[in-house]
């Protein structure tokens, strides 16, 4: 799959003529070079290593005065020609000739590029100039050329400049065509409606629906045309292509007036539609056109008002992944399955509430394609997508892509190394902590990749240490645990190497090598730690070209077309060490020859036969079982059917289809600490992540024993899985992120891991067996892993919630099951200290109406409760005071309420106890049966300072009759608060009292009011100066905010002691000059004080100060009054 990296690059063009219009209206890339036509010139660059202007035609302003602009190109499939037509009609024909003068980039090695002369070869106006039509864009073969025109015909024309004449096509007069249509049903999740069957009268004029666009699959014969009208129409052409027009027959006929564009990919024989509600729909062109999902930015907060309709899609080479660019702002990149690999527009997550209007503003200003896209093309390796802006001229975009491990074709890799690879570089993922992945970016050697250039196979070793890395020639091999590259020695040997495909037999490397001289292929063994043709192991001749490729131990597959399987026993004699020679050699083992008629295999992997379960019991597996020859195999085919063939009988059964990508675990990995061993495999298609489990009768792979995936393990459809890790028990993907910077006029693409556990769906499976032991071993083996409680808590969640959909169901038997599972799922869980909080979170998130079930079978929620109290988990205990509410009563809640605010106090956890004051105070007023007038009001969480003054006496020494009215909860529970309130101001604990008040909203003014002469007063001044400065310790910020805190309360109540002592910790002169000088004689004892005491002696400046500040108050004031 493939995720964007780096900085884009900006291509700068020639700059137009002031008489062209501003737009690009053509651009090619193949076989390393890509064509531009704008209108006014031609410019051809070299799209390889080094992109590098090769030549150009620039028209003069007689040329397109006299013939017109140029609006519509294509470039013949052998390079060697471009056609253009103008706007006033004229067919431009120029021939490309590569020159001998070579291109000196910098450095000492050649670069390959040559210069290029572009001659105009024919110029000549088309027959149809004086009918007033207009053009569609042009499509070609090797020998002609069809370009639509606006009265419905297509017009032929050969590459040597003869013009055959219209045609028109035979649309509406087959009505047995109609039927056979694209088509898919109309509560489809998108605001799309779909392509539907459109049956036209016999009076409607086809003349008057124009061709707009042209599609044309050179492999698939196929010619898609697309009407003004939105009619699409599917032809097919003979085997002699363009020439005969007569051969070219309708073969579906589609109406839908939303189409845009269209694009065909090949080989997996998908059509992409792109319509004017900025959706682009997927039909199966194997499958009768039938419908498979739609992609859009709907979900991302994004409508056709922000990106305009659809304005061309472009297939990656490979056909895996597609681009996609709008009209008014915008590229993205998607998976043939609906995953978001890569978009320019800013994401703001799935389903948001509004769409984003796009404003002017600096953060789009760093956001590229911000104008639209009009045009886009992948370069042959897929490394490169070239994007030209709407109404841009002057330069081209490029965006630089690496390619995940798929796990196809003749290179393997292993899962447990995640691994994309640029057209330089390498980005490995570094899981070492599951908690952070990371990207790490390795750059080949430039001695390798200057000369061959660029990455073509990538291949891990089984245990992820060593990777393995061709390119055009030769290989290098990368240790990863020293950080050291391998390569060839002698140059001369690399050169010979063409690779096609590596992987890994142990410490050995295995190269499919193509033999030009013969054109023949060859399997080369090389040791890793000697790339030398003197350590080469042995030399294997295949028969053919092979498509697929696979290793399992001492095996080794390669399967041919049509369909015929190889395998191979590998025999290592002698120790794999430098100063030893040891022998290889190869004998066929097992040779298939399969006849189907369905798509090639694009990627085969072996299944190990699984030991019994009799042998697991008695830990008795001899390594002859596990060396045993696979008598089974995977099967993913080109159209994305995934099937199990039985290599011993030569059947074949389907699985599933829709699958891009699948791992193979069972037997596969050789860590202690493997969770994902009763796993047979995986896969990843449009339909999400599916587990596959063996089956527990005589047939382990008997399909419909096999249970896939549940819901919850739906991958996020912005991260694309690369592999699994399995001794964490989860599946790593990739995500793109963008990084912005003020100093680049684009954002930086960075492709992020993300990690998503699958170890819930693993314990479920056990547990429907009866695998508790399994089950348990595994758990404790995930104990120490991140996420542990998370996944968990998922497993009871997911396993809660089968029961809840099932309790109504009429199949008790299935019911009774379903509950035995949970008592299960408990009993497994509470073999670990998080279950008291994995059972709570689980009631949380569930309705409330089925507590009851749940707690039936994980223990009563009381003593759930007193066991998290007993263990102080006071935060945990809080959570399930509700469910006590719930199942036990009120009573029993408050009661339990009660006795836990009590210890979160004593514990200084101060937000607990408000939320714990604010249920009592609320569960007070929702039980209590009486319902005097203070309950009406609106309460303030403190006992009855929550009332107001009209509902107190005024003395400070009456503490009881105002609360005779109130609930025994709500006295209790101001109480205990005064309480603890009291014993922290008694011990001058001022920070905790800070905390304390504003954490349960104690009043705490009115408290100093009633306390002045009890708990709050301060006997003496010094002393009491001195333990306060010792308690706050103002050297810190949060020390001072709470003095700051105290002194307003102390303010608002006149407390003037505590008010001396807190403003002159803060040195708050103004607040003690307006204290003092209403009372002189405070501030002679205050003064005498600082002044006698020597451990008051750095406030002697504050002293001056205020006793200058009251000598100039009595002095005026003594002038006032004479």
């Amino acid at each position: 799959m493939y995720m964007a990296y780096g900085w884009p690059q900006v291509i700068p063009l020639e700059l137009p003529n002031c008489l062209s219009t501003q737009k690009i209206l053509y651009l090619k890339v193949v076989n390393r070079l890509f064509l531009v036509v704008a209108p006014s010139h031609l410019e051809l660059w070299s799209a390889s290593q080094h992109r590098v202007r090769l030549g150009k035609y620039k028209r003069d302003v007689d040329s397109i005065q006299t013939e017109g602009e140029n609006v519509q190109a294509v470039w013949s499939p052998d390079m060697k020609l471009v056609a253009v037509l103008t706007s006033s009609f004229y067919l431009h024909i120029f021939k490309v000739h590569f020159t001998e003068k070579k291109i000196q980039i910098g450095g000492k090695q050649p670069t390959g590029l040559f210069l290029v002369k572009i001659s105009l070869l024919l110029s000549e106006q088309v027959p149809f100039a004086n009918k007033n039509l207009t053009m569609s864009n042009i499509i070609c073969d090797n020998k002609h050329m069809l370009i639509g025109l606006s009265d419905g015909s297509l017009y032929s024309i050969s590459w040597k400049g003869e013009f055959c004449g219209a045609f028109n096509l035979d649309v509406w007069l087959r009505d047995s065509v109609a039927a056979n249509k694209l088509s898919h049903p109309l509560d489809n999740d998108l605001a799309s409606g779909g392509i539907q069957a459109v049956h036209r009268s016999n009076n409607f004029a086809p003349e008057t629906s124009a061709v707009v666009n042209l599609e044309f699959s050179i492999s698939l014969r196929l010619l898609f045309v697309l009407f003004s009208d939105g009619q699409l129409v599917s032809c097919s052409v003979s085997k002699k292509g363009l020439k005969h027009t007569e051969s070219i027959k309708v073969e579906r006929r589609l109406a839908s007036s939303d189409v845009v564009c269209v694009s065909v990919a090949s080989e997996q024989q998908i059509l992409a539609v792109g319509t004017r509600k900025g959706v682009v729909e997927l039909y199966d062109l194997a499958d009768s056109a039938s419908f498979i999902h739609a992609v859009s930015l709907y979900d991302w907060g994004y409508s056709v008002e922000d990106t305009g309709p659809v304005n061309c899609i472009a297939w990656t080479p490979d056909n895996s992944a597609f681009a996609v660019g709008w009209k008014l702002r915008g590229l993205t990149v998607w998976s043939v399955s609906g995953c978001c690999l890569m978009s320019t527009i800013r994401q703001i997550g799935l389903s948001s509430v509004s769409s984003p209007v796009v404003k002017p503003n600096l953060d789009h200003k760093y956001e590229p394609m911000m104008g639209g896209t009009s045009l886009m093309h992948w370069d042959e390796y897929g490394y490169r997508l070239y994007a030209i802006e709407e109404g841009s001229s002057e330069r081209v975009i490029a965006f630089s892509f690496g390619k995940c491990c798929l796990n196809r074709g003749i290179s393997g890799t292993t899962y447990t190394c995640q691994v994309i690879y640029g057209e330089d570089r390498l980005l490995v993922v570094q899981s070492e902590d599951t908690n952070e992945l990371k990207i790490l970016h390795l750059n080949l050697p430039v001695s390798y990749i200057s000369q061959n250039w660029p990455v073509l196979h990538v291949a891990a070793s089984k245990d992820g240490m060593y990777l393995a890395v061709a390119g055009l020639h030769g290989l290098t091999l990368y240790d990863i645990r020293l950080k050291r590259w391998r390569v060839f020695g002698d140059v001369t040997q690399e050169q010979q190497i063409q690779c096609r495909g590596l992987l890994w037999l142990g410490k050995i490397v295995v190269v499919c090598n193509y033999l030009d001289s013969s054109n023949t292929y060859e399997l080369l063994f090389y040791p890793r730690y000697h790339l030398d043709q003197s350590s080469l192991l042995c030399r294997k001749s295949l028969l053919a070209k092979p498509i697929v490729m696979d290793v399992y131990q001492d095996y080794l597959l390669v399967t041919y077309r049509p369909f015929d399987v190889h395998i191979y026993h590998v025999k290592l004699s002698g120790e794999l060490i430098p100063s030893n020679t040891p022998d290889l050699q190869i004998s066929t083992v097992r040779e298939l020859s399969i006849m189907t008629a369905k798509s090639h295999p694009v990627a085969m992997r072996f299944i190990p036969d699984q030991p019994s379960q009799e042998y697991i019991s008695r830990n008795d597996i001899s390594s002859d079982v596990l060396a045993r020859e696979p008598a089974r195999c995977l099967i993913l085919r080109m159209n994305g059917e995934l099937s199990l063939l039985d290599l011993d009988i030569g059947r074949e059964r389907e699985l599933t289809d829709s699958v891009e990508v699948f791992w193979v675990t069972c037997g596969k990995s050789e860590e202690k600490t493997n969770l994902i061993e009763d796993v047979s495999w995986l896969d990843y298609g449009h339909r999400g992540m599916q587990v596959w489990y063996p089956s527990p009768g005589v047939d382990p792979y008997k399909q419909e024993d096999f249970l896939q995936l549940d819901p919850e393990l739906e991958f996020d459809r912005e991260v694309y899985p690369l592999g699994l890790l399995p001794n964490a028990g989860v599946v790593v993907g990739v995500s793109q992120r963008m990084s912005f910077s003020a100093c680049t006029e684009f954002p930086c693409f960075e492709p992020s891991p993300q990690a998503q556990t699958i170890l819930h769906c693993l314990l479920r499976h056990l547990l429907q067996r009866d695998k508790i032991e399994e089950a348990l071993r595994l758990a404790q083996l995930s104990a120490e892993k991140p996420r542990f409680s998370h996944c968990l808590e998922w497993l009871l969640f997911t396993v809660f919630d089968a029961e809840i959909s099932r309790t109504n169901s009429s199949n008790n038997q299935t019911a009774v099951a379903n509950s035995s599972l949970l008592m299960k799922t408990c009993d497994l869980i509470r073999n670990f200290p998080e279950y008291l909080d994995v059972v709570v979170s689980v009631a949380r998130k569930t309705d409330g109406r089925h507590w009851a079930d749940l707690f039936s079978a994980a223990g009563r929620s009381t003593e759930l409760f007193e066991e998290c109290f007993q263990q102080r988990w006071y935060r945990t205990a809080a959570c399930y005071i509700l469910v006590i509410a719930k199942l036990e009563g009120p009573a029993v809640s408050q009661y339990c309420a009660l006795r836990l605010l009590q210890a979160a106090l004593d514990e200084s956890l101060y937000e607990l106890a408000g939320e714990l004051v604010r249920f009592l105070l609320r569960s007070g007023r929702e039980y209590e049966p009486t319902n005097t007038d203070s309950e009406k009001l609106s309460p303030r969480v403190l006992g009855y300072f929550l009332f107001p003054s009209s509902f107190r006496r005024q003395s400070s020494d009456s503490k009881s009759s105002s609360f005779e009215d109130q609930s025994a909860n709500v006295a209790s529970v101001k109480n205990i608060l005064e309480s603890h309130a009291s014993y922290l101001m008694s011990g001058k604990e001022l920070s905790k009292l800070v905390s304390f008040v504003k954490g349960t909203q104690f009043d705490l003014a009115e408290y100093l009011r009633r306390e002045r002469y009890g708990s709050a007063r301060l006997e003496n001044f010094a002393s009491g100066f001195e333990m306060i400065g010792q308690k706050l310790q103002m050297g810190t910020l949060q020390s001072r905010l709470d003095a700051e805190f105290l002194l307003a309360n102390m303010c608002s109540v006149k407390f003037k002691e505590w008010i001396v002592v807190l403003a002159t910790l803060l040195r708050r002169s103004e607040v003690l000059f307006d204290l003092f000088s209403h009372d002189l004689r405070l501030w002679k004892a205050y003064s005498i004080t600082l002044e006698t005491h020597p451990a008051f002696a750095d406030y002697h400046d504050l002293l001056e100060e205020l006793d200058g500040k009251l000598s100039s108050f009595l002095v005026s004031g003594a002038t006032r009054e004479s």
